[in-house]
């Protein structure tokens, strides 16, 4: 009866999200359904609802505003240009791919995927135009950069609902993360942009340059800095507590400053002074930028919070606890099974979020065996949350329609290289919990 429960509950969201139902909405109603359906005293429902939302947000809600405020400072001050700019020069035309994949990966880092792909977006035609190589050559290298930062590294918003979801270590997981996306993107990215090198797209003119001059950009070492000081802080932080005695100031000093919250309040601080208090900003533009980046993120926020509280609702009604005996009873390993369920609500949903958020609710039982690592957990969920990428998903229409692709090239090209993303982050997760067991 539960997975009969499950089943309807993914119909009923796919149904909804084809009759362009807010997620935000569509999630709450879902979760309410099947709660009753699932057996749940209608006041005990209220109460998952409650302890959703608060558990989600709790680990959440200043980690989302920070990040998206820093994002918009970034954008706004040119900093994130600069980073690119700086890039491309050091490389040159031969090794551009390289390039623009290390600016993706590093923009990617603190930026949110949809605003460093506008970012990035009119710099990767530019170069097009510039250089005169295949479109697709040059952007695949960037999307695969951030759509693998997206979905393992915190603190975008999937990793760190996982991340609390699963009460994993958040720094451990970025270095895990680290170590499964590098040869993630590496694939995904150049080498895949050459063998796609062949297929023709026309460069569109709208984004033949970029729209503020060189000469205005902020310098390249502030602009680096800022934007990776959160990672810097957060890396710290985990070397500091593998190395030094719980006892140690200095360990102590980093554990603080390198938690997720307050690493991007202090990048959040320095941006606001160098790209805007010295420069002479006024502080009522300064606290524009700050509103502009909360206001671009509070529907993402509102989706993740009814995520929540589907998870919730699947935990309280014993239905993780249903799915977690049957996958015992596959007889899969517990990562594997993690990874398939989430790919599966992928391609079915759409949202990597939303299929994250779901999955989280009905893995999150097998942690209690006890010899899984929950960071690894996160890692897996996140590799099947961009599996597969097509029509239900917003980030396949938005690679379509910038590059002018067809729908042949766009399954071609990014559902192709989402997937490559998938499936390399499962085997780094395998590989990894291997190499930790012994």
């Amino acid at each position: 009866m539960n997975f009969l429960v499950i089943i309807f509950a993914i119909a009923l969201q796919v149904f909804l999200t084809i009759k362009k139902v807010s997620p935000f909405l569509s999630l709450l109603l879902v979760a309410i359904v099947s709660g009753l359906l699932l057996g749940m005293h209608p006041a005990e429902l209220l109460g998952s609802v409650e302890k959703g939302v608060g558990s989600t947000l709790g680990g959440l809600a200043l980690i989302l505003c920070l990040g998206a405020t820093l994002g918009k400072i970034l954008e706004i001050s040119g900093a994130a240009e600069q980073v690119s700019l700086t890039l491309i020069r050091s490389f040159g035309e031969k090794n551009i791919q390289w390039a623009i994949m290390i600016t993706g990966f590093l923009i990617g880092i603190p930026i949110y995927y949809n605003a460093g792909f506008v970012i990035l977006v009119p710099l990767v035609f530019s170069i097009a135009k510039r250089t005169g190589l295949p479109l697709l050559y040059i952007a695949i290298p960037m999307a695969a950069a951030l759509s693998t930062t997206h979905c393992f590294l915190p603190p975008h918003p999937g990793p760190v609902v996982l991340v609390n979801a699963f009460h994993a270590n958040m720094g451990q997981t970025l270095v895990y993360g680290i170590l499964i996306a590098i040869p993630a993107v590496i694939v995904a990215g150049p080498l895949l942009g050459k063998l796609l090198k062949p297929v023709q797209v026309t460069v569109n003119d709208l984004f033949g340059g970029t729209s503020q001059s060189v000469t205005t950009l902020p310098h390249p070492v502030p602009s680096f800095f800022v934007a990776l000081l959160p990672v810097f802080l957060i890396t710290l932080s985990v070397i500091a507590n593998a190395f030094l005695d719980k006892g140690n100031i200095v360990r102590t000093v980093l554990s603080f400053t390198g938690d997720s919250t307050i690493a991007l309040l202090t990048a959040v601080i320095a941006a606001m002074y160098y790209f805007g208090i010295r420069k002479h900003k006024p502080m009522p533009e300064i606290m524009q930028w700050v509103n502009e980046g909360i206001s671009g993120i509070a529907m993402i926020l509102l989706i993740i919070t009814a995520g929540g509280v589907f998870k919730q609702v699947l935990i309280d009604s014993g239905t993780g606890a249903y799915i977690a005996s049957f996958s015992s009873k596959l007889q899969l390993p517990p990562l594997l099974f993690a990874w398939i369920i989430t790919a599966l609500l992928r391609v079915t949903l759409g949202s990597a979020t939303v299929a994250g958020l779901t999955a989280a609710g009905i893995v999150a039982p097998l942690l209690a065996m006890g010899n899984i690592s929950p960071e690894l957990m996160v890692l897996a969920v996140g590799a099947g949350s961009v599996f597969g990428s097509h029509i239900n998903d917003s980030g396949f229409w938005m690679f379509k329609e910038f590059f002018k692709l067809s729908l042949k090239q766009t399954f071609l090209s990014w559902t192709l290289m989402e997937t490559i993303i998938s499936i390399l982050g499962l085997a780094g997760v395998l590989i990894i919990q291997l190499l930790i067991k012994h």
